[in-house]
């Protein structure tokens, strides 16, 4: 059985996984996984974790793009060894690599190494170019979200709402929602001492 993975990074690239679907469609898949997850997040690519389950002996993963798949190597190889330890093959469409042989199992590893390689490059390459627009002083990063809510973290928070709650319903990180309540009692603190 042919089993198709889809995923893009955001929720605003439908059109992107529709391609993909459609795509493994025309390629043969019976049964496809599609998820909308950033290639960072590997905890929380449940629809991958699902196909690697659902995959039998004899079956082969397909996957449009080999970034589509995996995030890195270790990734890549980490994902193979689940589906050797299966018997299942992979197929990548756009390389027209397939692993059920030997020189597809070669030239996927390869080109996971070169893909990674390139990576670290260009996020090397990001990194200068930050580093040199800080130094002329035109780099600011970014706005901060959570803080330009203090007042409504803070009114919340006295309403008895918790700070998992507050986080959801202003859709910023718990974290933040923590240090602003933190920032806010010990300005208290200095005040009453």
């Amino acid at each position: 059985m042919l089993i198709g993975y889809a995923r893009t990074s955001t929720l605003d690239q439908k059109a992107g996984l529709e391609a993909q679907t459609r795509d493994l469609e025309t390629a043969g898949c019976e049964r496809i996984f599609e998820e909308q997850v950033s290639s960072v997040d590997v905890a929380q690519r449940e629809k991958l974790a699902e196909a690697l389950t659902f995959a039998r002996e004899g079956d082969t993963l397909v996957a449009t793009k080999l970034d589509r798949l995996a995030r890195s190597v270790a990734h890549l190889v980490e994902i193979l060894g689940q589906l050797e330890a299966k018997g299942v093959a992979l197929r990548i469409l756009d390389m027209g690599i397939d692993t059920s042989t030997p020189t597809g199992k070669l030239m996927l590893t390869i080109l996971g190494g070169v893909a990674e390689f390139e990576r670290e490059i260009m996020l090397e390459r990001q990194r200068e170019g930050i580093a040199k627009a800080k130094a002329a002083g035109k780099y600011r990063g970014r706005k901060p979200t959570a803080r330009a809510r203090a007042d409504e973290v803070l009114e919340l928070h006295r309403n008895g709402v918790g700070g998992t709650e507050i986080a959801k319903r202003l859709g910023i990180g718990r974290a933040s929602v923590y240090r602003i309540i933190n920032a806010a009692d010990e300005a208290k603190a200095e005040i009453a001492a």
